[in-house]
């Protein structure tokens, strides 16, 4: 049975993102071509990009699949979530996993690398979020600024991993 905070579970895989939440949609080139695609994709699925932004990282599972725990720490901050979808084809390797009690937001957020028509590969976060309490309430503009800048921390990692055969 599934802990989640949020009825709209799957959305940020459809991109209708649901009305009462924040929304952030960030986008940025990672490289071109398909080993880059395989690795960036195997860095998001595997949470090796979270744990290059320096977030402490902990799953009940090595990759992404639906029903997966993870747990951000960020500081003094534990953000439990639970994975809620995936897709691992030949132009798309992502996740998206959901809020889950515990976490001080409630909403969903989607880490995606996908490659285009020009074999441009794009690495994306989309997130719909509210404060879950006081604590996330108070920090409000501070709170939004910090989701801006880890998906620009992601998207920094993914690009690093993506790029740089191992």
């Amino acid at each position: 049975m599934t802990e989640l905070t949020y009825p709209e579970v799957g959305l940020t895989r459809t991109g209708a993102l649901p009305a009462g939440y924040r929304h952030l949609r960030y986008r940025t080139r990672v490289g071109t071509g398909r080993a880059v695609l395989a690795r960036a994709g195997e860095a998001i699925l595997t949470f090796r990009m979270h744990r290059a932004t320096g977030a402490r990282i902990t799953t009940d599972a090595p990759r992404a699949t639906p029903g997966t725990r993870v747990t951000v720490g960020l500081g003094p901050l534990r953000a439990p979530c639970e994975v809620v979808w995936t897709v691992q084809d030949e132009d798309q390797i992502g996740f998206g996993y959901g809020t889950r009690h515990g976490h001080p937001a409630i909403g969903e957020e989607a880490f995606l690398v996908e490659r285009d028509e020009n074999d441009t590969v794009w690495f994306s976060v989309t997130a719909f979020s509210r404060p879950a309490g006081t604590l996330m309430r108070l920090g409000g503009p501070v709170a939004v600024l910090f989701q801006h800048l880890y998906a620009r921390l992601c998207g920094r990692a993914v690009r690093r991993l993506g790029t740089v055969a191992r």
